[in-house]
């Protein structure tokens, strides 16, 4: 858990930086008056927490700080990264699980340019680095860079891939690789998508075949859903695109080291109401992380 919390900071530290200071500053003032409460709804709300996070922790904090009598910084700020928290968990208790099988599908959406086929190949190096088998699907067949990606990952790491020829059928793909998933009895098909945003109702009815070919072998999916770190509050429109077509179980959120929007992760949770899963550490395999709540606030918001 040290280890998780150190590489949580690690990631953090961009967005520690840009708004740490800032909120510090807040409480730092004597009197807790109006004017208190509305600059910390503002840093909130430019750290890219969302203007709907940022009022609810700001009312939920205050009402909390009038209650319990508080007047010392540092016992507010304790309260606000309760709520934060508190936020982070709703959804699911802020838990997710991979499902277990043979195999456990996960179908991976996002819109194209997120890190979704790199996260792909990221879950997939975490899952055989646990002794799992795993299959990957190049189920993107629109893109042939895609395609490429995800077989030059496989073999980096040494994990089979199921592809077809730029412009297959992307339903045939998925179902030569539940059969392909079944006959070699593997733990895990992990499923890369199309993210052509701008032919919505094309990609919608795409996503909704692929899950129809899925739930006809009796196995229900598992959604993750794909964002940008970096994309802060825009990436919020993108990801309902996507919750349009299919349930979404939980978010991998993609480049969190390289931002200092860090927040939206909070944003996130709130406006869509699914957990976040994972969070991309760097570039490489192994850089991938289960999110957990405390943690992360607590990197977020320590000295």
């Amino acid at each position: 858990m040290f280890n998780i919390f150190k590489k949580t900071k690690e990631t953090l530290e961009r967005t520690r930086e840009a708004w740490l200071g800032k909120i510090t500053n807040v409480f730092d003032r004597r009197e807790y008056d109006d004017s208190l409460w509305d600059d910390l709804e503002e840093v909130l709300i430019a750290a890219d927490v969302g203007v709907g996070a940022s009022t609810k922790l700001v009312e939920r904090t205050r009402a909390r700080a009038k209650e319990e009598k508080l007047n010392e910084a540092p016992e507010v700020q304790k309260v606000l990264a309760q709520e934060m928290v508190g936020i982070l968990k709703a959804p699911s208790n802020g838990a997710f699980t991979l499902a277990a099988g043979k195999p456990a599908i996960l179908l991976v959406v996002g819109v194209n340019g997120t890190g979704k086929t790199t996260s792909i190949a990221k879950l997939a190096y975490s899952l055989k680095g646990q002794g799992k088998q795993v299959i990957m699907a190049a189920g993107d067949t629109f893109r042939a860079a895609a395609i490429d990606q995800l077989k030059w990952w496989g073999q980096k790491l040494g994990i089979e891939v199921i592809a077809s020829q730029p412009g297959g059928d992307p339903g045939a793909v998925v179902f030569d690789a539940l059969e392909a998933a079944k006959k070699r009895k593997v733990d895990y098909l992990i499923i890369d998508t199309a993210g052509r945003i701008q032919t919505k109702s094309n990609l919608m009815e795409e996503l909704k075949k692929i899950r129809r070919v899925i739930t006809k072998s009796e196995i229900e999916p598992q959604v993750l859903l794909v964002l940008d770190a970096n994309t802060g509050q825009n990436g919020l429109s993108q990801a309902k695109y996507f919750t349009e077509a299919v349930h979404v179980d939980a978010v991998v959120l993609a480049k969190l080291d390289s931002t200092s929007k860090g927040g939206v992760v909070l944003g996130i949770v709130d406006e869509l109401k699914i957990p976040i899963a994972f969070f991309g550490t760097g570039q490489e395999p192994q850089d991938l992380s289960p999110f957990v709540a405390e943690d992360f606030v607590e990197a977020l918001l320590s000295r």
